[in-house]
C-alpha cells in the first residue's frame, strides 16, 4: 500500500492554495503544536509562516460558504473555528492586522495561516509571498458547532486516483471520503476519519504517517 500511495501522491497530489509568489526555501515548522478545541480562547498564539492567496479563489465560495473577497480582512486556518478573529504580526517588520477565519488551509508544512490579499498588503507581505508571523486569537466565535476533524492525505485532479487512495485508506482506517469544494472544482481531496477531538485526529495523522510513509497528512477541521 505504501508503494502505491507514494506513487499516486507523487504523480498527482497538489498541496496548499495558489499564491502570487513562491519562495524556494524550506520554511521552519511552527514553534507550537495546534491547540485542542477546548484551548481556543483569547491569548492563544501560534508562530510560523504565513502565506496569502488571491486569484483564482477570489469570488468563489470559501469553506464556510461565504464568497471569498480577497480585498477583505479574512484568512484560512486548518483547525480554528470559522469566525474566529486573530491578530497576525509580521515578525520581519512588526506590522499587524486583524483577520476573521472563513476558510481552510494552508496545506503546506510549516505554514500556519493563509491571508487574503488585503491582509497581506497591510503587513507588507504581498511581495515576498510568505513571512514569519505570530498569530494570536483575539475573539473566538459565539456558539461554534461541535467540532469534527479529519486528516487530509492528498488532493488530486484525477478522480480515479483519488478514489483508489480513498478506498485503500477506508480499508485500513475505517472511513475516508472525497471532498470537492466550490473554490477548487475538479480537485478531489482525500480525507480520512471523522473525529470529535483534535487530539484523536492528531493521533490518526501520526499513525497514517508512520504506517504509510505519507508526510503530507494534515489535521483539518471539517466544519
Amino acid at each position: 500500500m505504501r508503494k502505491v500511495l507514494a506513487c499516486v501522491l507523487a504523480a498527482t497530489a497538489f498541496t496548499g492554495c495558489a499564491h502570487k509568489k513562491h519562495v524556494s526555501r524550506t520554511p521552519p515548522s511552527p514553534t507550537v503544536a495546534p491547540p485542542l478545541v477546548s484551548e481556543i480562547k483569547p491569548g492563544y498564539t501560534e508562530t510560523g509562516i504565513a502565506s496569502w492567496y488571491g486569484h483564482p479563489y477570489h469570488g468563489r465560495a470559501a469553506a464556510d460558504g461565504e464568497i471569498y473577497d480577497m480585498e477583505t480582512l479574512v484568512a484560512a486556518h486548518r483547525t480554528l473555528p470559522f469566525n474566529t478573529w486573530v491578530r497576525v504580526v509580521n515578525l520581519s517588520c512588526g506590522k499587524s492586522v486583524d483577520v476573521r477565519i472563513i476558510d481552510r488551509g494552508p496545506f503546506v508544512d510549516g505554514r500556519i495561516i493563509d491571508l487574503s490579499h488585503a491582509a497581506a498588503r497591510a503587513i507588507d507581505m504581498v511581495g515576498p509571498g510568505i513571512a514569519p508571523v505570530r498569530m494570536e486569537v483575539i475573539r473566538p466565535p459565539q456558539n461554534a458547532p461541535p467540532a469534527i476533524f479529519g486528516v487530509q492525505v492528498g488532493a488530486f485532479r484525477n478522480r480515479v486516483n483519488a478514489e483508489q487512495i480513498r478506498a485503500e485508506m477506508a480499508g485500513r482506517y475505517g472511513s475516508a471520503q472525497l471532498v470537492e469544494r466550490a473554490d477548487t472544482p475538479n480537485l478531489w481531496r482525500v480525507v480520512v476519519g471523522s473525529e470529535t477531538t483534535q487530539e484523536a485526529a492528531t493521533a490518526l495523522s501520526a499513525r497514517i504517517q508512520q504506517e504509510t510513509g505519507e508526510k503530507n497528512a494534515f489535521v483539518i477541521r471539517l466544519n
